[in-house]
């Protein structure tokens, strides 16, 4: 978390608070901001999370050069973002979720992205992700003379400007409030993720059994933490149920590694239930999403690219708190079921294995309760199943509903950040 102290992040901070001495803060100049350079290194929830900064960027410089800064897992996120003139990818160390990696192997990784930067002579660049320092030191030795990102102690001696960091702000107004160091306030800002028509025609046919006129019901299994999966059993059922009740065709989507429980959730579920486990790309999953009625699954990446094409969901949360990482978008088309455990949301993610049956808050979840608000929304949503043409992109209000079983509403008073290290 930020601003947490432990022998290991209170040492790196004193030795990054002194190479920051050492090289002193950047020098803005007085030339244009021609060139800017965006840095994310997150993945797919935490990028589509950035696309309403990048729109009020390219509001405000709409002749300069934008330039995002991402790992080659951003990239399909981004690709098709015209807000971005290109993508520099690079393989950040801890954000690659393939384990350890040598340290030194880090920091040569650190000199050779300051090269390239250099090489690139940009002007300004913006540190979306708070508690980034290794790309803050990159930014920094590269020499760009502009960059400016939030005032987090392992951060703040790169940058020529720092902003204060705010608590209980959804992850999205979070980005755009560092845009206004740079441009004015205001605007209509959304989630996107630009359709191909090759993924749409592809997502036809992965969907040519559903069945005209009837509703379309997406259900994700996985979530990037185990500990904020939804029990299988309990999301096959509501699928059966939307089946029989509302006569869904229901989807169950997941990525190469959760073929086992989409083939679980297909074998639960019962007849003409499609199972999607690896085989689409990130387009193809936008563009099933974007003729589904409905999805539902834990706080997870596909769920707010639903959120991106415009498809309403359901979205059910633990220990991660809604206020920040919550569908950014019209709150009677995407809603929020939060555990009525008294300790959520904890912002605690990482438990190890051997402990995650200790931390069920999930389970505190119905099946009743889903499916009462799936069934609202249904009935709000257009049953012929071929929502494509209306094209992508989410309503921009920006809150949303958050329930819990028991109450109207839940929040907390959860510190911002996401925890130094791997990204969401």
């Amino acid at each position: 978390m930020i601003g947490a102290v432990s022998p290991r992040t209170d040492g790196r901070r004193v030795v990054l608070y002194l190479v920051g001495k050492l090289l002193g803060p950047p020098r803005p100049t007085a030339s244009a901001r021609r060139k800017l350079l965006v840095v994310r290194p997150d993945h797919l929830g935490d990028l589509l999370f950035l696309t309403p900064a990048l729109q009020r960027l390219r509001r405000g410089f709409p002749d300069a050069e934008i330039v995002g800064l991402v790992g080659p897992w951003g990239v399909p996120v981004l690709a098709g973002n015209p807000n971005l003139n290109r993508l520099i990818a690079w393989d950040f160390p801890w954000f690659d979720r393939r384990g350890r990696r040598s340290t030194l192997a880090a920091y040569r990784s650190l000199v050779a992205l300051a090269r390239l930067l250099r090489r690139e002579r940009f002007d300004l660049a913006l540190q979306f992700r708070a508690d980034f320092w290794w790309g803050a030191v990159a930014v920094r030795l590269a020499g760009i003379p502009e960059q400016i990102g939030f005032d987090v102690p392992s951060v703040r001696p790169f940058l020529s400007r720092a902003l204060p960091v705010r608590h209980g702000i959804h992850a999205a107004d979070e980005n755009l409030a560092l845009t206004e160091a740079v441009v004015k306030p205001g605007g209509s800002e959304k989630l996107e993720f630009f359709v191909a028509e090759a993924d749409r025609r592809r997502a036809a046919e992965l969907l040519a059994s559903a069945t005209r006129g009837r509703p379309v019901v997406a259900l994700q299994s996985g979530a990037g933490a185990p500990v904020k999966r939804w029990p299988i059993e309990r999301l096959a059922e509501v699928g059966r149920r939307l089946r029989l009740d509302h006569r869904a065709t229901i989807v169950a989507l997941g990525g190469p590694g959760e073929r086992d429980q989409v083939a679980e959730l297909v074998a639960r579920i019962g007849p003409e239930t499609i199972g999607l486990a690896g085989v689409t790309s990130l387009g193809e999953l936008a563009a099933v999403l974007e003729r589904c009625q409905l999805a539902i699954g834990p706080d997870s990446g596909p769920l707010h690219l639903a959120v991106a094409v415009g498809t309403p969901t359901v979205h059910l949360f633990g220990p991660a708190d809604p206020r920040r990482f919550g569908p950014y978008g019209d709150q009677s088309r995407h809603r929020v079921i939060l555990s009525s455990w008294p300790c959520c949301p904890c912002d605690r993610l990482d438990f190890p294995i051997g402990e995650l049956s200790a931390h069920t808050c999930l389970a505190e979840i119905s099946v009743e309760h889903v499916l009462d608000v799936a069934a609202d929304l249904l009935k709000r949503s257009d049953p012929g199943g071929l929502k494509s043409e209306l094209g992508p992109g989410a309503l921009p209000a920006n809150d949303h509903t958050i329930s819990s079983p028991g109450s109207d509403s839940a929040t907390s008073d959860r510190a911002l950040g996401a925890p130094e290290g791997e990204g969401r």
